[in-house]
């Protein structure tokens, strides 16, 4: 057997594991399937939003009467102050009311442009009341400059070119609610990743336990090589994955419309790519270690809860660290070595994180990788080729 193991160099034999692993699991249908109905959802998701989006955004105001010769000075009112309006005629105030009534109108709008008299639902926005409050003001100061012998396109010329200077001393975020969503969804995308991709590298082991496979493997590389092999190739598989998903996403969100900081989010993906490296190296060995203490797939949820565990307490921490990313709570978590994977990429996706924290928790995530992976091959060494009960993990340190 040692022969044999000497005669494949390491670099091939994790290599050649790893493509084994990599290509049966993305030509298998549950990758595909797998992919496309998460795409599939996505796609629902997004022109649901932007539906959503655009009816929430956009008001149907309804003009009858003397109202209708505020439509040019609504829409342009409207258009300074970013405000979604649909302007129509309506021919009778009872038939607006109506519309009103039956949810085609949000505002009617009756009366004089002096004295404009507005019937909605239930409440009137804040900012479509100022617009209309102004246009009627308007009406009413044109009238008493024509009265005093004044143009009032001249005075009021002059009172517009009067403006409030304001010097900020930072620069403002332009779309603090798409940050938030941005690393929801990257928070999501990585917790479920990183668990379900972990959960394959046991589930794989057990596998070529209860079958016996892993004899007929290790007689050929040595159990390092094909750990390593395994948790590569596996890895490739979830960050083929999440690419597709991220871009695809990233793409759909665009062209609805319900993503319009596209920088942010590209940045967020990247990072996002680059957490999931590091996470799934993170916990793979460990899903791994765990998963060689057993031999059966009835005993493997056992073995892997403590594991999930934490998974999903940096899933459940990480709503709140999102909603407060400058939180001391946010900043302490997101460095500990075990959570970073899920809550630094939501950091940066809010724009929380600093340069000197992002380094620091890339630094002592690495140095936690190099302590489990060594931990973990040392539990897997020792235990892959014992089958029958349980192995106890004190049993498989000592060796």
């Amino acid at each position: 057997m040692n022969g044999n193991q000497r005669s494949v160099p390491p670099a091939t034999a994790v290599r050649l594991v790893a493509q084994r692993e990599l290509n049966t699991r993305l030509r298998t249908r549950g990758f595909v399937v797998g992919t496309l109905v998460i795409l599939a959802v996505m796609v629902g998701y997004l022109l649901l939003q932007a539906n959503l989006f655009n009816r929430e955004n956009t008001t149907t105001v309804g003009l009858t009467g003397q109202a209708a010769a505020i439509a040019e000075p609504l829409r342009a009112g409207a258009g300074q102050v970013g405000m979604e309006l649909q302007v129509e005629r309506v021919p009778s105030a009872a038939q607006g009311s109506a519309q009103v009534s039956e949810g085609e109108l949000d505002v009617l709008v009756a009366g004089s442009p002096a004295n404009l008299r507005v019937t909605v639902e239930s409440e009137l926005d804040a900012p479509l009341r100022a617009l209309l409050n102004g246009i009627s003001r308007q009406e009413v100061l044109d009238a008493k400059l024509v009265e005093a012998g004044q143009v009032p396109a001249e005075v009021m010329s002059e009172v517009n070119a009067a403006r409030v200077q304001v010097s900020t001393l930072e620069q403002p975020d332009p779309a603090p609610g798409q940050r938030t969503v941005v690393a929801l969804v990257m928070l999501f995308l990585l917790y479920m990743g990183i668990t379900s991709y972990g959960s394959l590298v046991a589930q794989g082991i057990v596998e070529e336990k209860s079958s016996r496979v892993v004899e007929i493997l290790l007689s050929t590389v040595r159990p390092w090589h094909l750990l390593l092999g395994k948790v590569i190739g596996l890895g490739l598989v979830g960050l083929t994955q999440l690419f597709i998903i991220g871009v695809a996403g990233l793409a759909m969100a665009s062209a609805t419309g319900v993503l319009t900081i596209t920088g942010v989010a590209t940045t967020t993906l990247l990072w996002g790519l680059l957490w999931y490296i590091l996470g799934f190296f993170l916990y793979a060995t460990v899903f791994a270690a765990a998963g060689s203490l057993v031999s059966r797939q009835e005993d493997m949820q056992a073995v892997l809860t403590p594991v999930t565990i934490v998974l999903l307490i940096g899933f459940i921490t990480g709503f709140t660290v999102i909603q407060e990313p400058d939180g001391t709570l946010a900043v302490v978590l997101s460095l500990v070595p075990l959570l970073s994977p899920i809550l630094m990429p939501g950091r940066i996706a809010t724009g929380a994180a600093g340069g000197l924290e992002i380094a620091v928790a890339l630094v002592l995530t690495l140095a936690a990788i190099t302590a489990l992976t060594w931990l973990g091959g040392r539990v897997y060494r020792a235990a892959v080729l014992r089958t029958g009960s349980r192995v106890r993990l004190t049993d498989a340190l000592r060796g």
